[in-house]
């Protein structure tokens, strides 16, 4: 019997090709003949469109189609939709106002398309958009959440008075009340989860083609859902059947969340095409469209509070937040701050009484969607910086009083009812302090002194919810050359699926790894899925795949006894072969595989070929979870922060393979920590301005910025599907802002610094310890 490979950290096979140069991403794809796309964008945050000149841009050599959003309504395209709507149980009506491809009428936030021109080469669609005059009316502009529903703010859309898009509430309020009534402690805290951007490093990018025959297109792009971005596109743009759109992507450098959607320019290359006679149309993004036009995450602010028995006990959480989710509601926006932030509240920790208030507010800014973690950041950040500061406040260790309130027994559910069959929390953070080494930090922070600096240590627990959308499909296909194709809805933008998935796959069918190929993000190849999000790809995908294997496995065997001529509960199956127990009599798998291309080898009432599909129906949610560690140095002249160590011991389930396990953690806690220390997008509060609309001014974590990132692990299978995997790809980014911030608060305290908002900048610590030092009165939180 050959050694099992699930759960061996095998090598990505994938890296071969992208460490070779060998990568094909949406840019490299060659398209003969094609023609470019340049979209003209607003230069202000807020403006009436009094009239658009595109007589010059026509004139100039090589344009071939200018397109403004009177062209796109008079084409019959509709907006991009936002699908989260139908999923919000909202207190009142959503607010959707219509997002069109290209403005109409106004222009709400720094970005937004106004006008595109397609020509023979880049240059020249650059020089023709530049030459389009377009009359606007500057209006005045807000730009944050808390200050765009406060009375008298600029007014966003009219449809959305006030500019509230939503309101949302879940939880038992009078149960929540009541204990804070009779609570013997209580800590309530003004947080701010700033606006990021994903920054992949591969920016979005498209090729659209048209048929005119069939009225049928073909859009190759980086994305991350090909499915869910087909059918937005054709459903409510396009009004077409889906089959008339095909979808598909090469590699994919990144997306993080950010390329799960459907964006304008996809609208615009697409339509295009469609009007030059089906000529190919391709666009890239530049870096500063990437900054200014793509999606935004997070900008969720408000007053968290929890409620405490005299030992320490938890007994109420409540939140009161704003969502700012910029000018629109992008695909999957309005569900972030409330499903998706609920579904994580209280964390790992036994709550018995939760509230969360949210109220979405429209802004002049770009549109807010799914990041990296998608509401379990925000949640897990208001839980911990609560109880650490329950801790600090009311005299408890922070370490015993998170022991005290973790949920140890199992199955249970969530503070807000979610099933949880398994989870590991407790002996994640006991393993955690015997790494943590908090006896030797005293004396760590001495040394620290001596050189004028101040330490600080931060440990604290985290809790992902791992599915994205329910069910997903797979299929397994078998090849005449003895390869097989194994299908799925799911999609790699980085994980290592070409590894992973055959190699779980190669042990249920006893087939060499090299023989099994990954097939996904291709509508024409793959009937459907729910593509990437929410660190879903494995235990959903995933056992979609098992399920479609075992299928095939039982077309095999029912083939196999009538070669064999014998019973199917006769026959044995290992090592890929099929044999009659007691005997030498055997058949392989690749062996059934080509006779079952043949009609004559079947028994009566027998299909021809071993392939199966299936559909993994599940809505179960898996709880990875675990505890770390951060220790930082603070400089206390400059504000500095230097990130001086960092562990994580994690709980995902069973491994398939340890080693992409470990990168995928360790990329999340780069962002993560990127997010504690230094991101921030930031617009100028009076003009709407977007300040960080470049690597120049966004701050990216580098290699030189981070330590060592250890990740140990402790594998606790989950039932909840039959690999006992849980989420992995989202963990370090939810996991890594808190416990980082909470090592810079430890530092600060000592100099009686007791808040401070990401992203914990110099200049902000700098500020903040001023502020102690001299009792100035100014902010910490500047």
């Amino acid at each position: 019997m050959p050694e099992a490979l699930s759960g061996r950290p095998l090598r990505r096979r994938e890296d071969a090709r992208f460490l070779t140069g060998a990568g094909r991403f949406t840019a490299d794809v060659e398209a003969p003949g094609a023609l470019h796309l340049r979209v003209l964008r607003s230069p202000h945050a807020h403006a009436r469109l009094l009239g658009i000149d595109t007589a010059a841009a026509r004139s100039m050599p090589g344009v071939r189609l200018v397109l403004t959003g009177t062209d796109l309504a008079a084409a019959g395209l509709g907006p991009l939709p936002c699908p989260a709507a139908a999923a919000v149980k909202t207190d009142g009506p959503l607010a959707v106002p219509e997002r069109h491809a290209l403005a109409l009428g106004r222009v709400r936030h720094v970005g937004e398309p106004v006008a595109c021109v397609v020509a023979d080469t880049a240059h020249e669609a650059r020089d023709a958009a530049e030459a389009i005059q377009v009359a606007y009316d500057p209006l005045p502009a807000v730009v944050d959440g808390r200050a765009a529903l406060a009375p008298g703010a600029p007014e966003v859309w009219e449809e959305a008075p006030g500019n509230r898009a939503f309101r949302f509430e879940r939880g038992d309020r009078a149960a929540v009340e009541a204990a804070f009534a009779r609570a013997a402690h209580t800590v309530s805290l003004d947080l701010v989860n700033q606006r990021l951007h994903a920054a992949p490093i591969e920016p979005r990018a498209a090729v659209a083609r048209h048929d005119p025959a069939s009225d049928s297109f073909d859009l190759l792009l980086s994305g991350q859902g090909v499915h869910g971005i087909r059918a937005q596109l054709a459903r409510s743009v396009f009004r077409v059947p889906e089959e008339r759109l095909r979808l598909h992507c090469p590699d994919v450098g990144g997306g993080f969340g950010l390329k799960n959607f459907p964006f304008p320019e996809h609208v615009l290359v697409l339509h295009a095409s469609r009007l030059l006679g089906g000529r190919p149309v391709q666009w890239v993004a530049d870096g500063s469209e990437e900054f200014q036009a793509a999606v935004h995450a997070r900008d969720l602010q408000g007053t968290a509070r929890l409620a405490l028995d005299a030992e320490g006990r938890f007994l109420a959480l409540h939140a009161d937040m704003v969502a700012n989710l910029g000018a629109y509601c992008s695909s999957f926006g309005p569900g972030v701050p409330t499903n998706s932030v609920s579904n994580a509240f209280g964390t790992v920790y036994d709550v018995p009484a939760a509230l969360l208030e949210v109220r979405g507010a429209f802004t002049n800014t770009l549109p807010v969607d799914a990041y990296r973690g998608a509401g379990k950041p925000e949640a897990n950040t208001m839980m911990e910086r609560l109880v650490d500061a329950a801790a600090r406040r009311c005299g408890f260790d922070p370490l015993a009083l998170r022991r005290r309130n973790l949920i140890t027994r199992f199955p249970r559910r969530s503070a807000f009812g979610i099933p949880m069959d398994t989870g590991a929390f407790a002996e994640a953070l006991d393993a955690a302090e015997a790494l943590a080494d908090r006896d030797g930090f005293a004396a760590r922070r001495a040394d620290s002194e001596a050189r004028g600096k101040l330490r600080g240590f931060g440990l604290a627990c985290f809790l992902e919810t791992a599915r994205g959308s329910p069910g997903e499909w797979a299929a397994v296909r078998f090849a005449a050359d003895g390869t097989v194709d194994l299908a799925v809805g799911t999609q790699s933008n980085g994980q290592g699926h070409e590894t992973s998935f055959p190699q779980f796959a190669a042990d249920r069918l006893g087939l060499p790894v090299e023989s099994l190929r990954l097939v996904q993000a291709d509508t024409a190849t793959v009937a459907r899925g729910n593509g990437h999000g929410g660190a879903r790809s494995l235990h959903m995908g995933g056992t979609a795949l098992v399920m479609a294997i075992d299928k095939a496995l039982e077309r095999a065997r029912r083939l196999a006894a009538h070669l064999l001529q014998a019973a199917p509960d006769e026959l044995a199956f290992a090592g890929g072969r099929f044999a009659v127990r007691g005997t030498e009599r055997g058949v392989d798998l690749a062996a059934l595989a080509r006779a079952a291309c043949d009609p004559a080898n079947l028994p009566d009432g027998m299909s021809r070929g071993l392939d199966a599909e299936a559909d993994n129906p599940s809505d179960l949610i898996t709880f990875p979870g675990g505890a770390h560690i951060a220790e930082v140095e603070v400089d206390p002249d400059t504000g500095a922060v230097e990130l001086l160590r960092y562990q994580a011991m994690d709980d995902y389930g069973r491994l398939v393979n340890p080693l992409l396990t470990e990168g995928q953690v360790q990329g999340g806690l780069a962002q993560g920590i990127g997010q504690a220390l230094m991101e921030r997008v930031a617009y100028d509060p009076d003009s709407g301005q977007l300040l960080s609309a470049s690597p120049m001014d966004y701050a990216l974590p580098r290699a030189a910025d981070l330590p060592p990132l250890p990740v140990r692990f402790l594998q606790v299978p989950t039932e909840s599907n039959p690999l006992g995997t849980k989420g992995a790809g989202q963990a370090g980014a939810i996991a890594a802002p808190h416990t980082v911030v909470l090592a810079v608060l430890d530092a600060l305290a000592l100099l009686g610094v007791s808040e401070i908002d990401m992203p914990a900048t110099p200049e902000r610590v700098w500020r903040a310890i001023r502020a102690a030092r001299h009792g100035s009165g100014a902010s910490p939180r500047a």
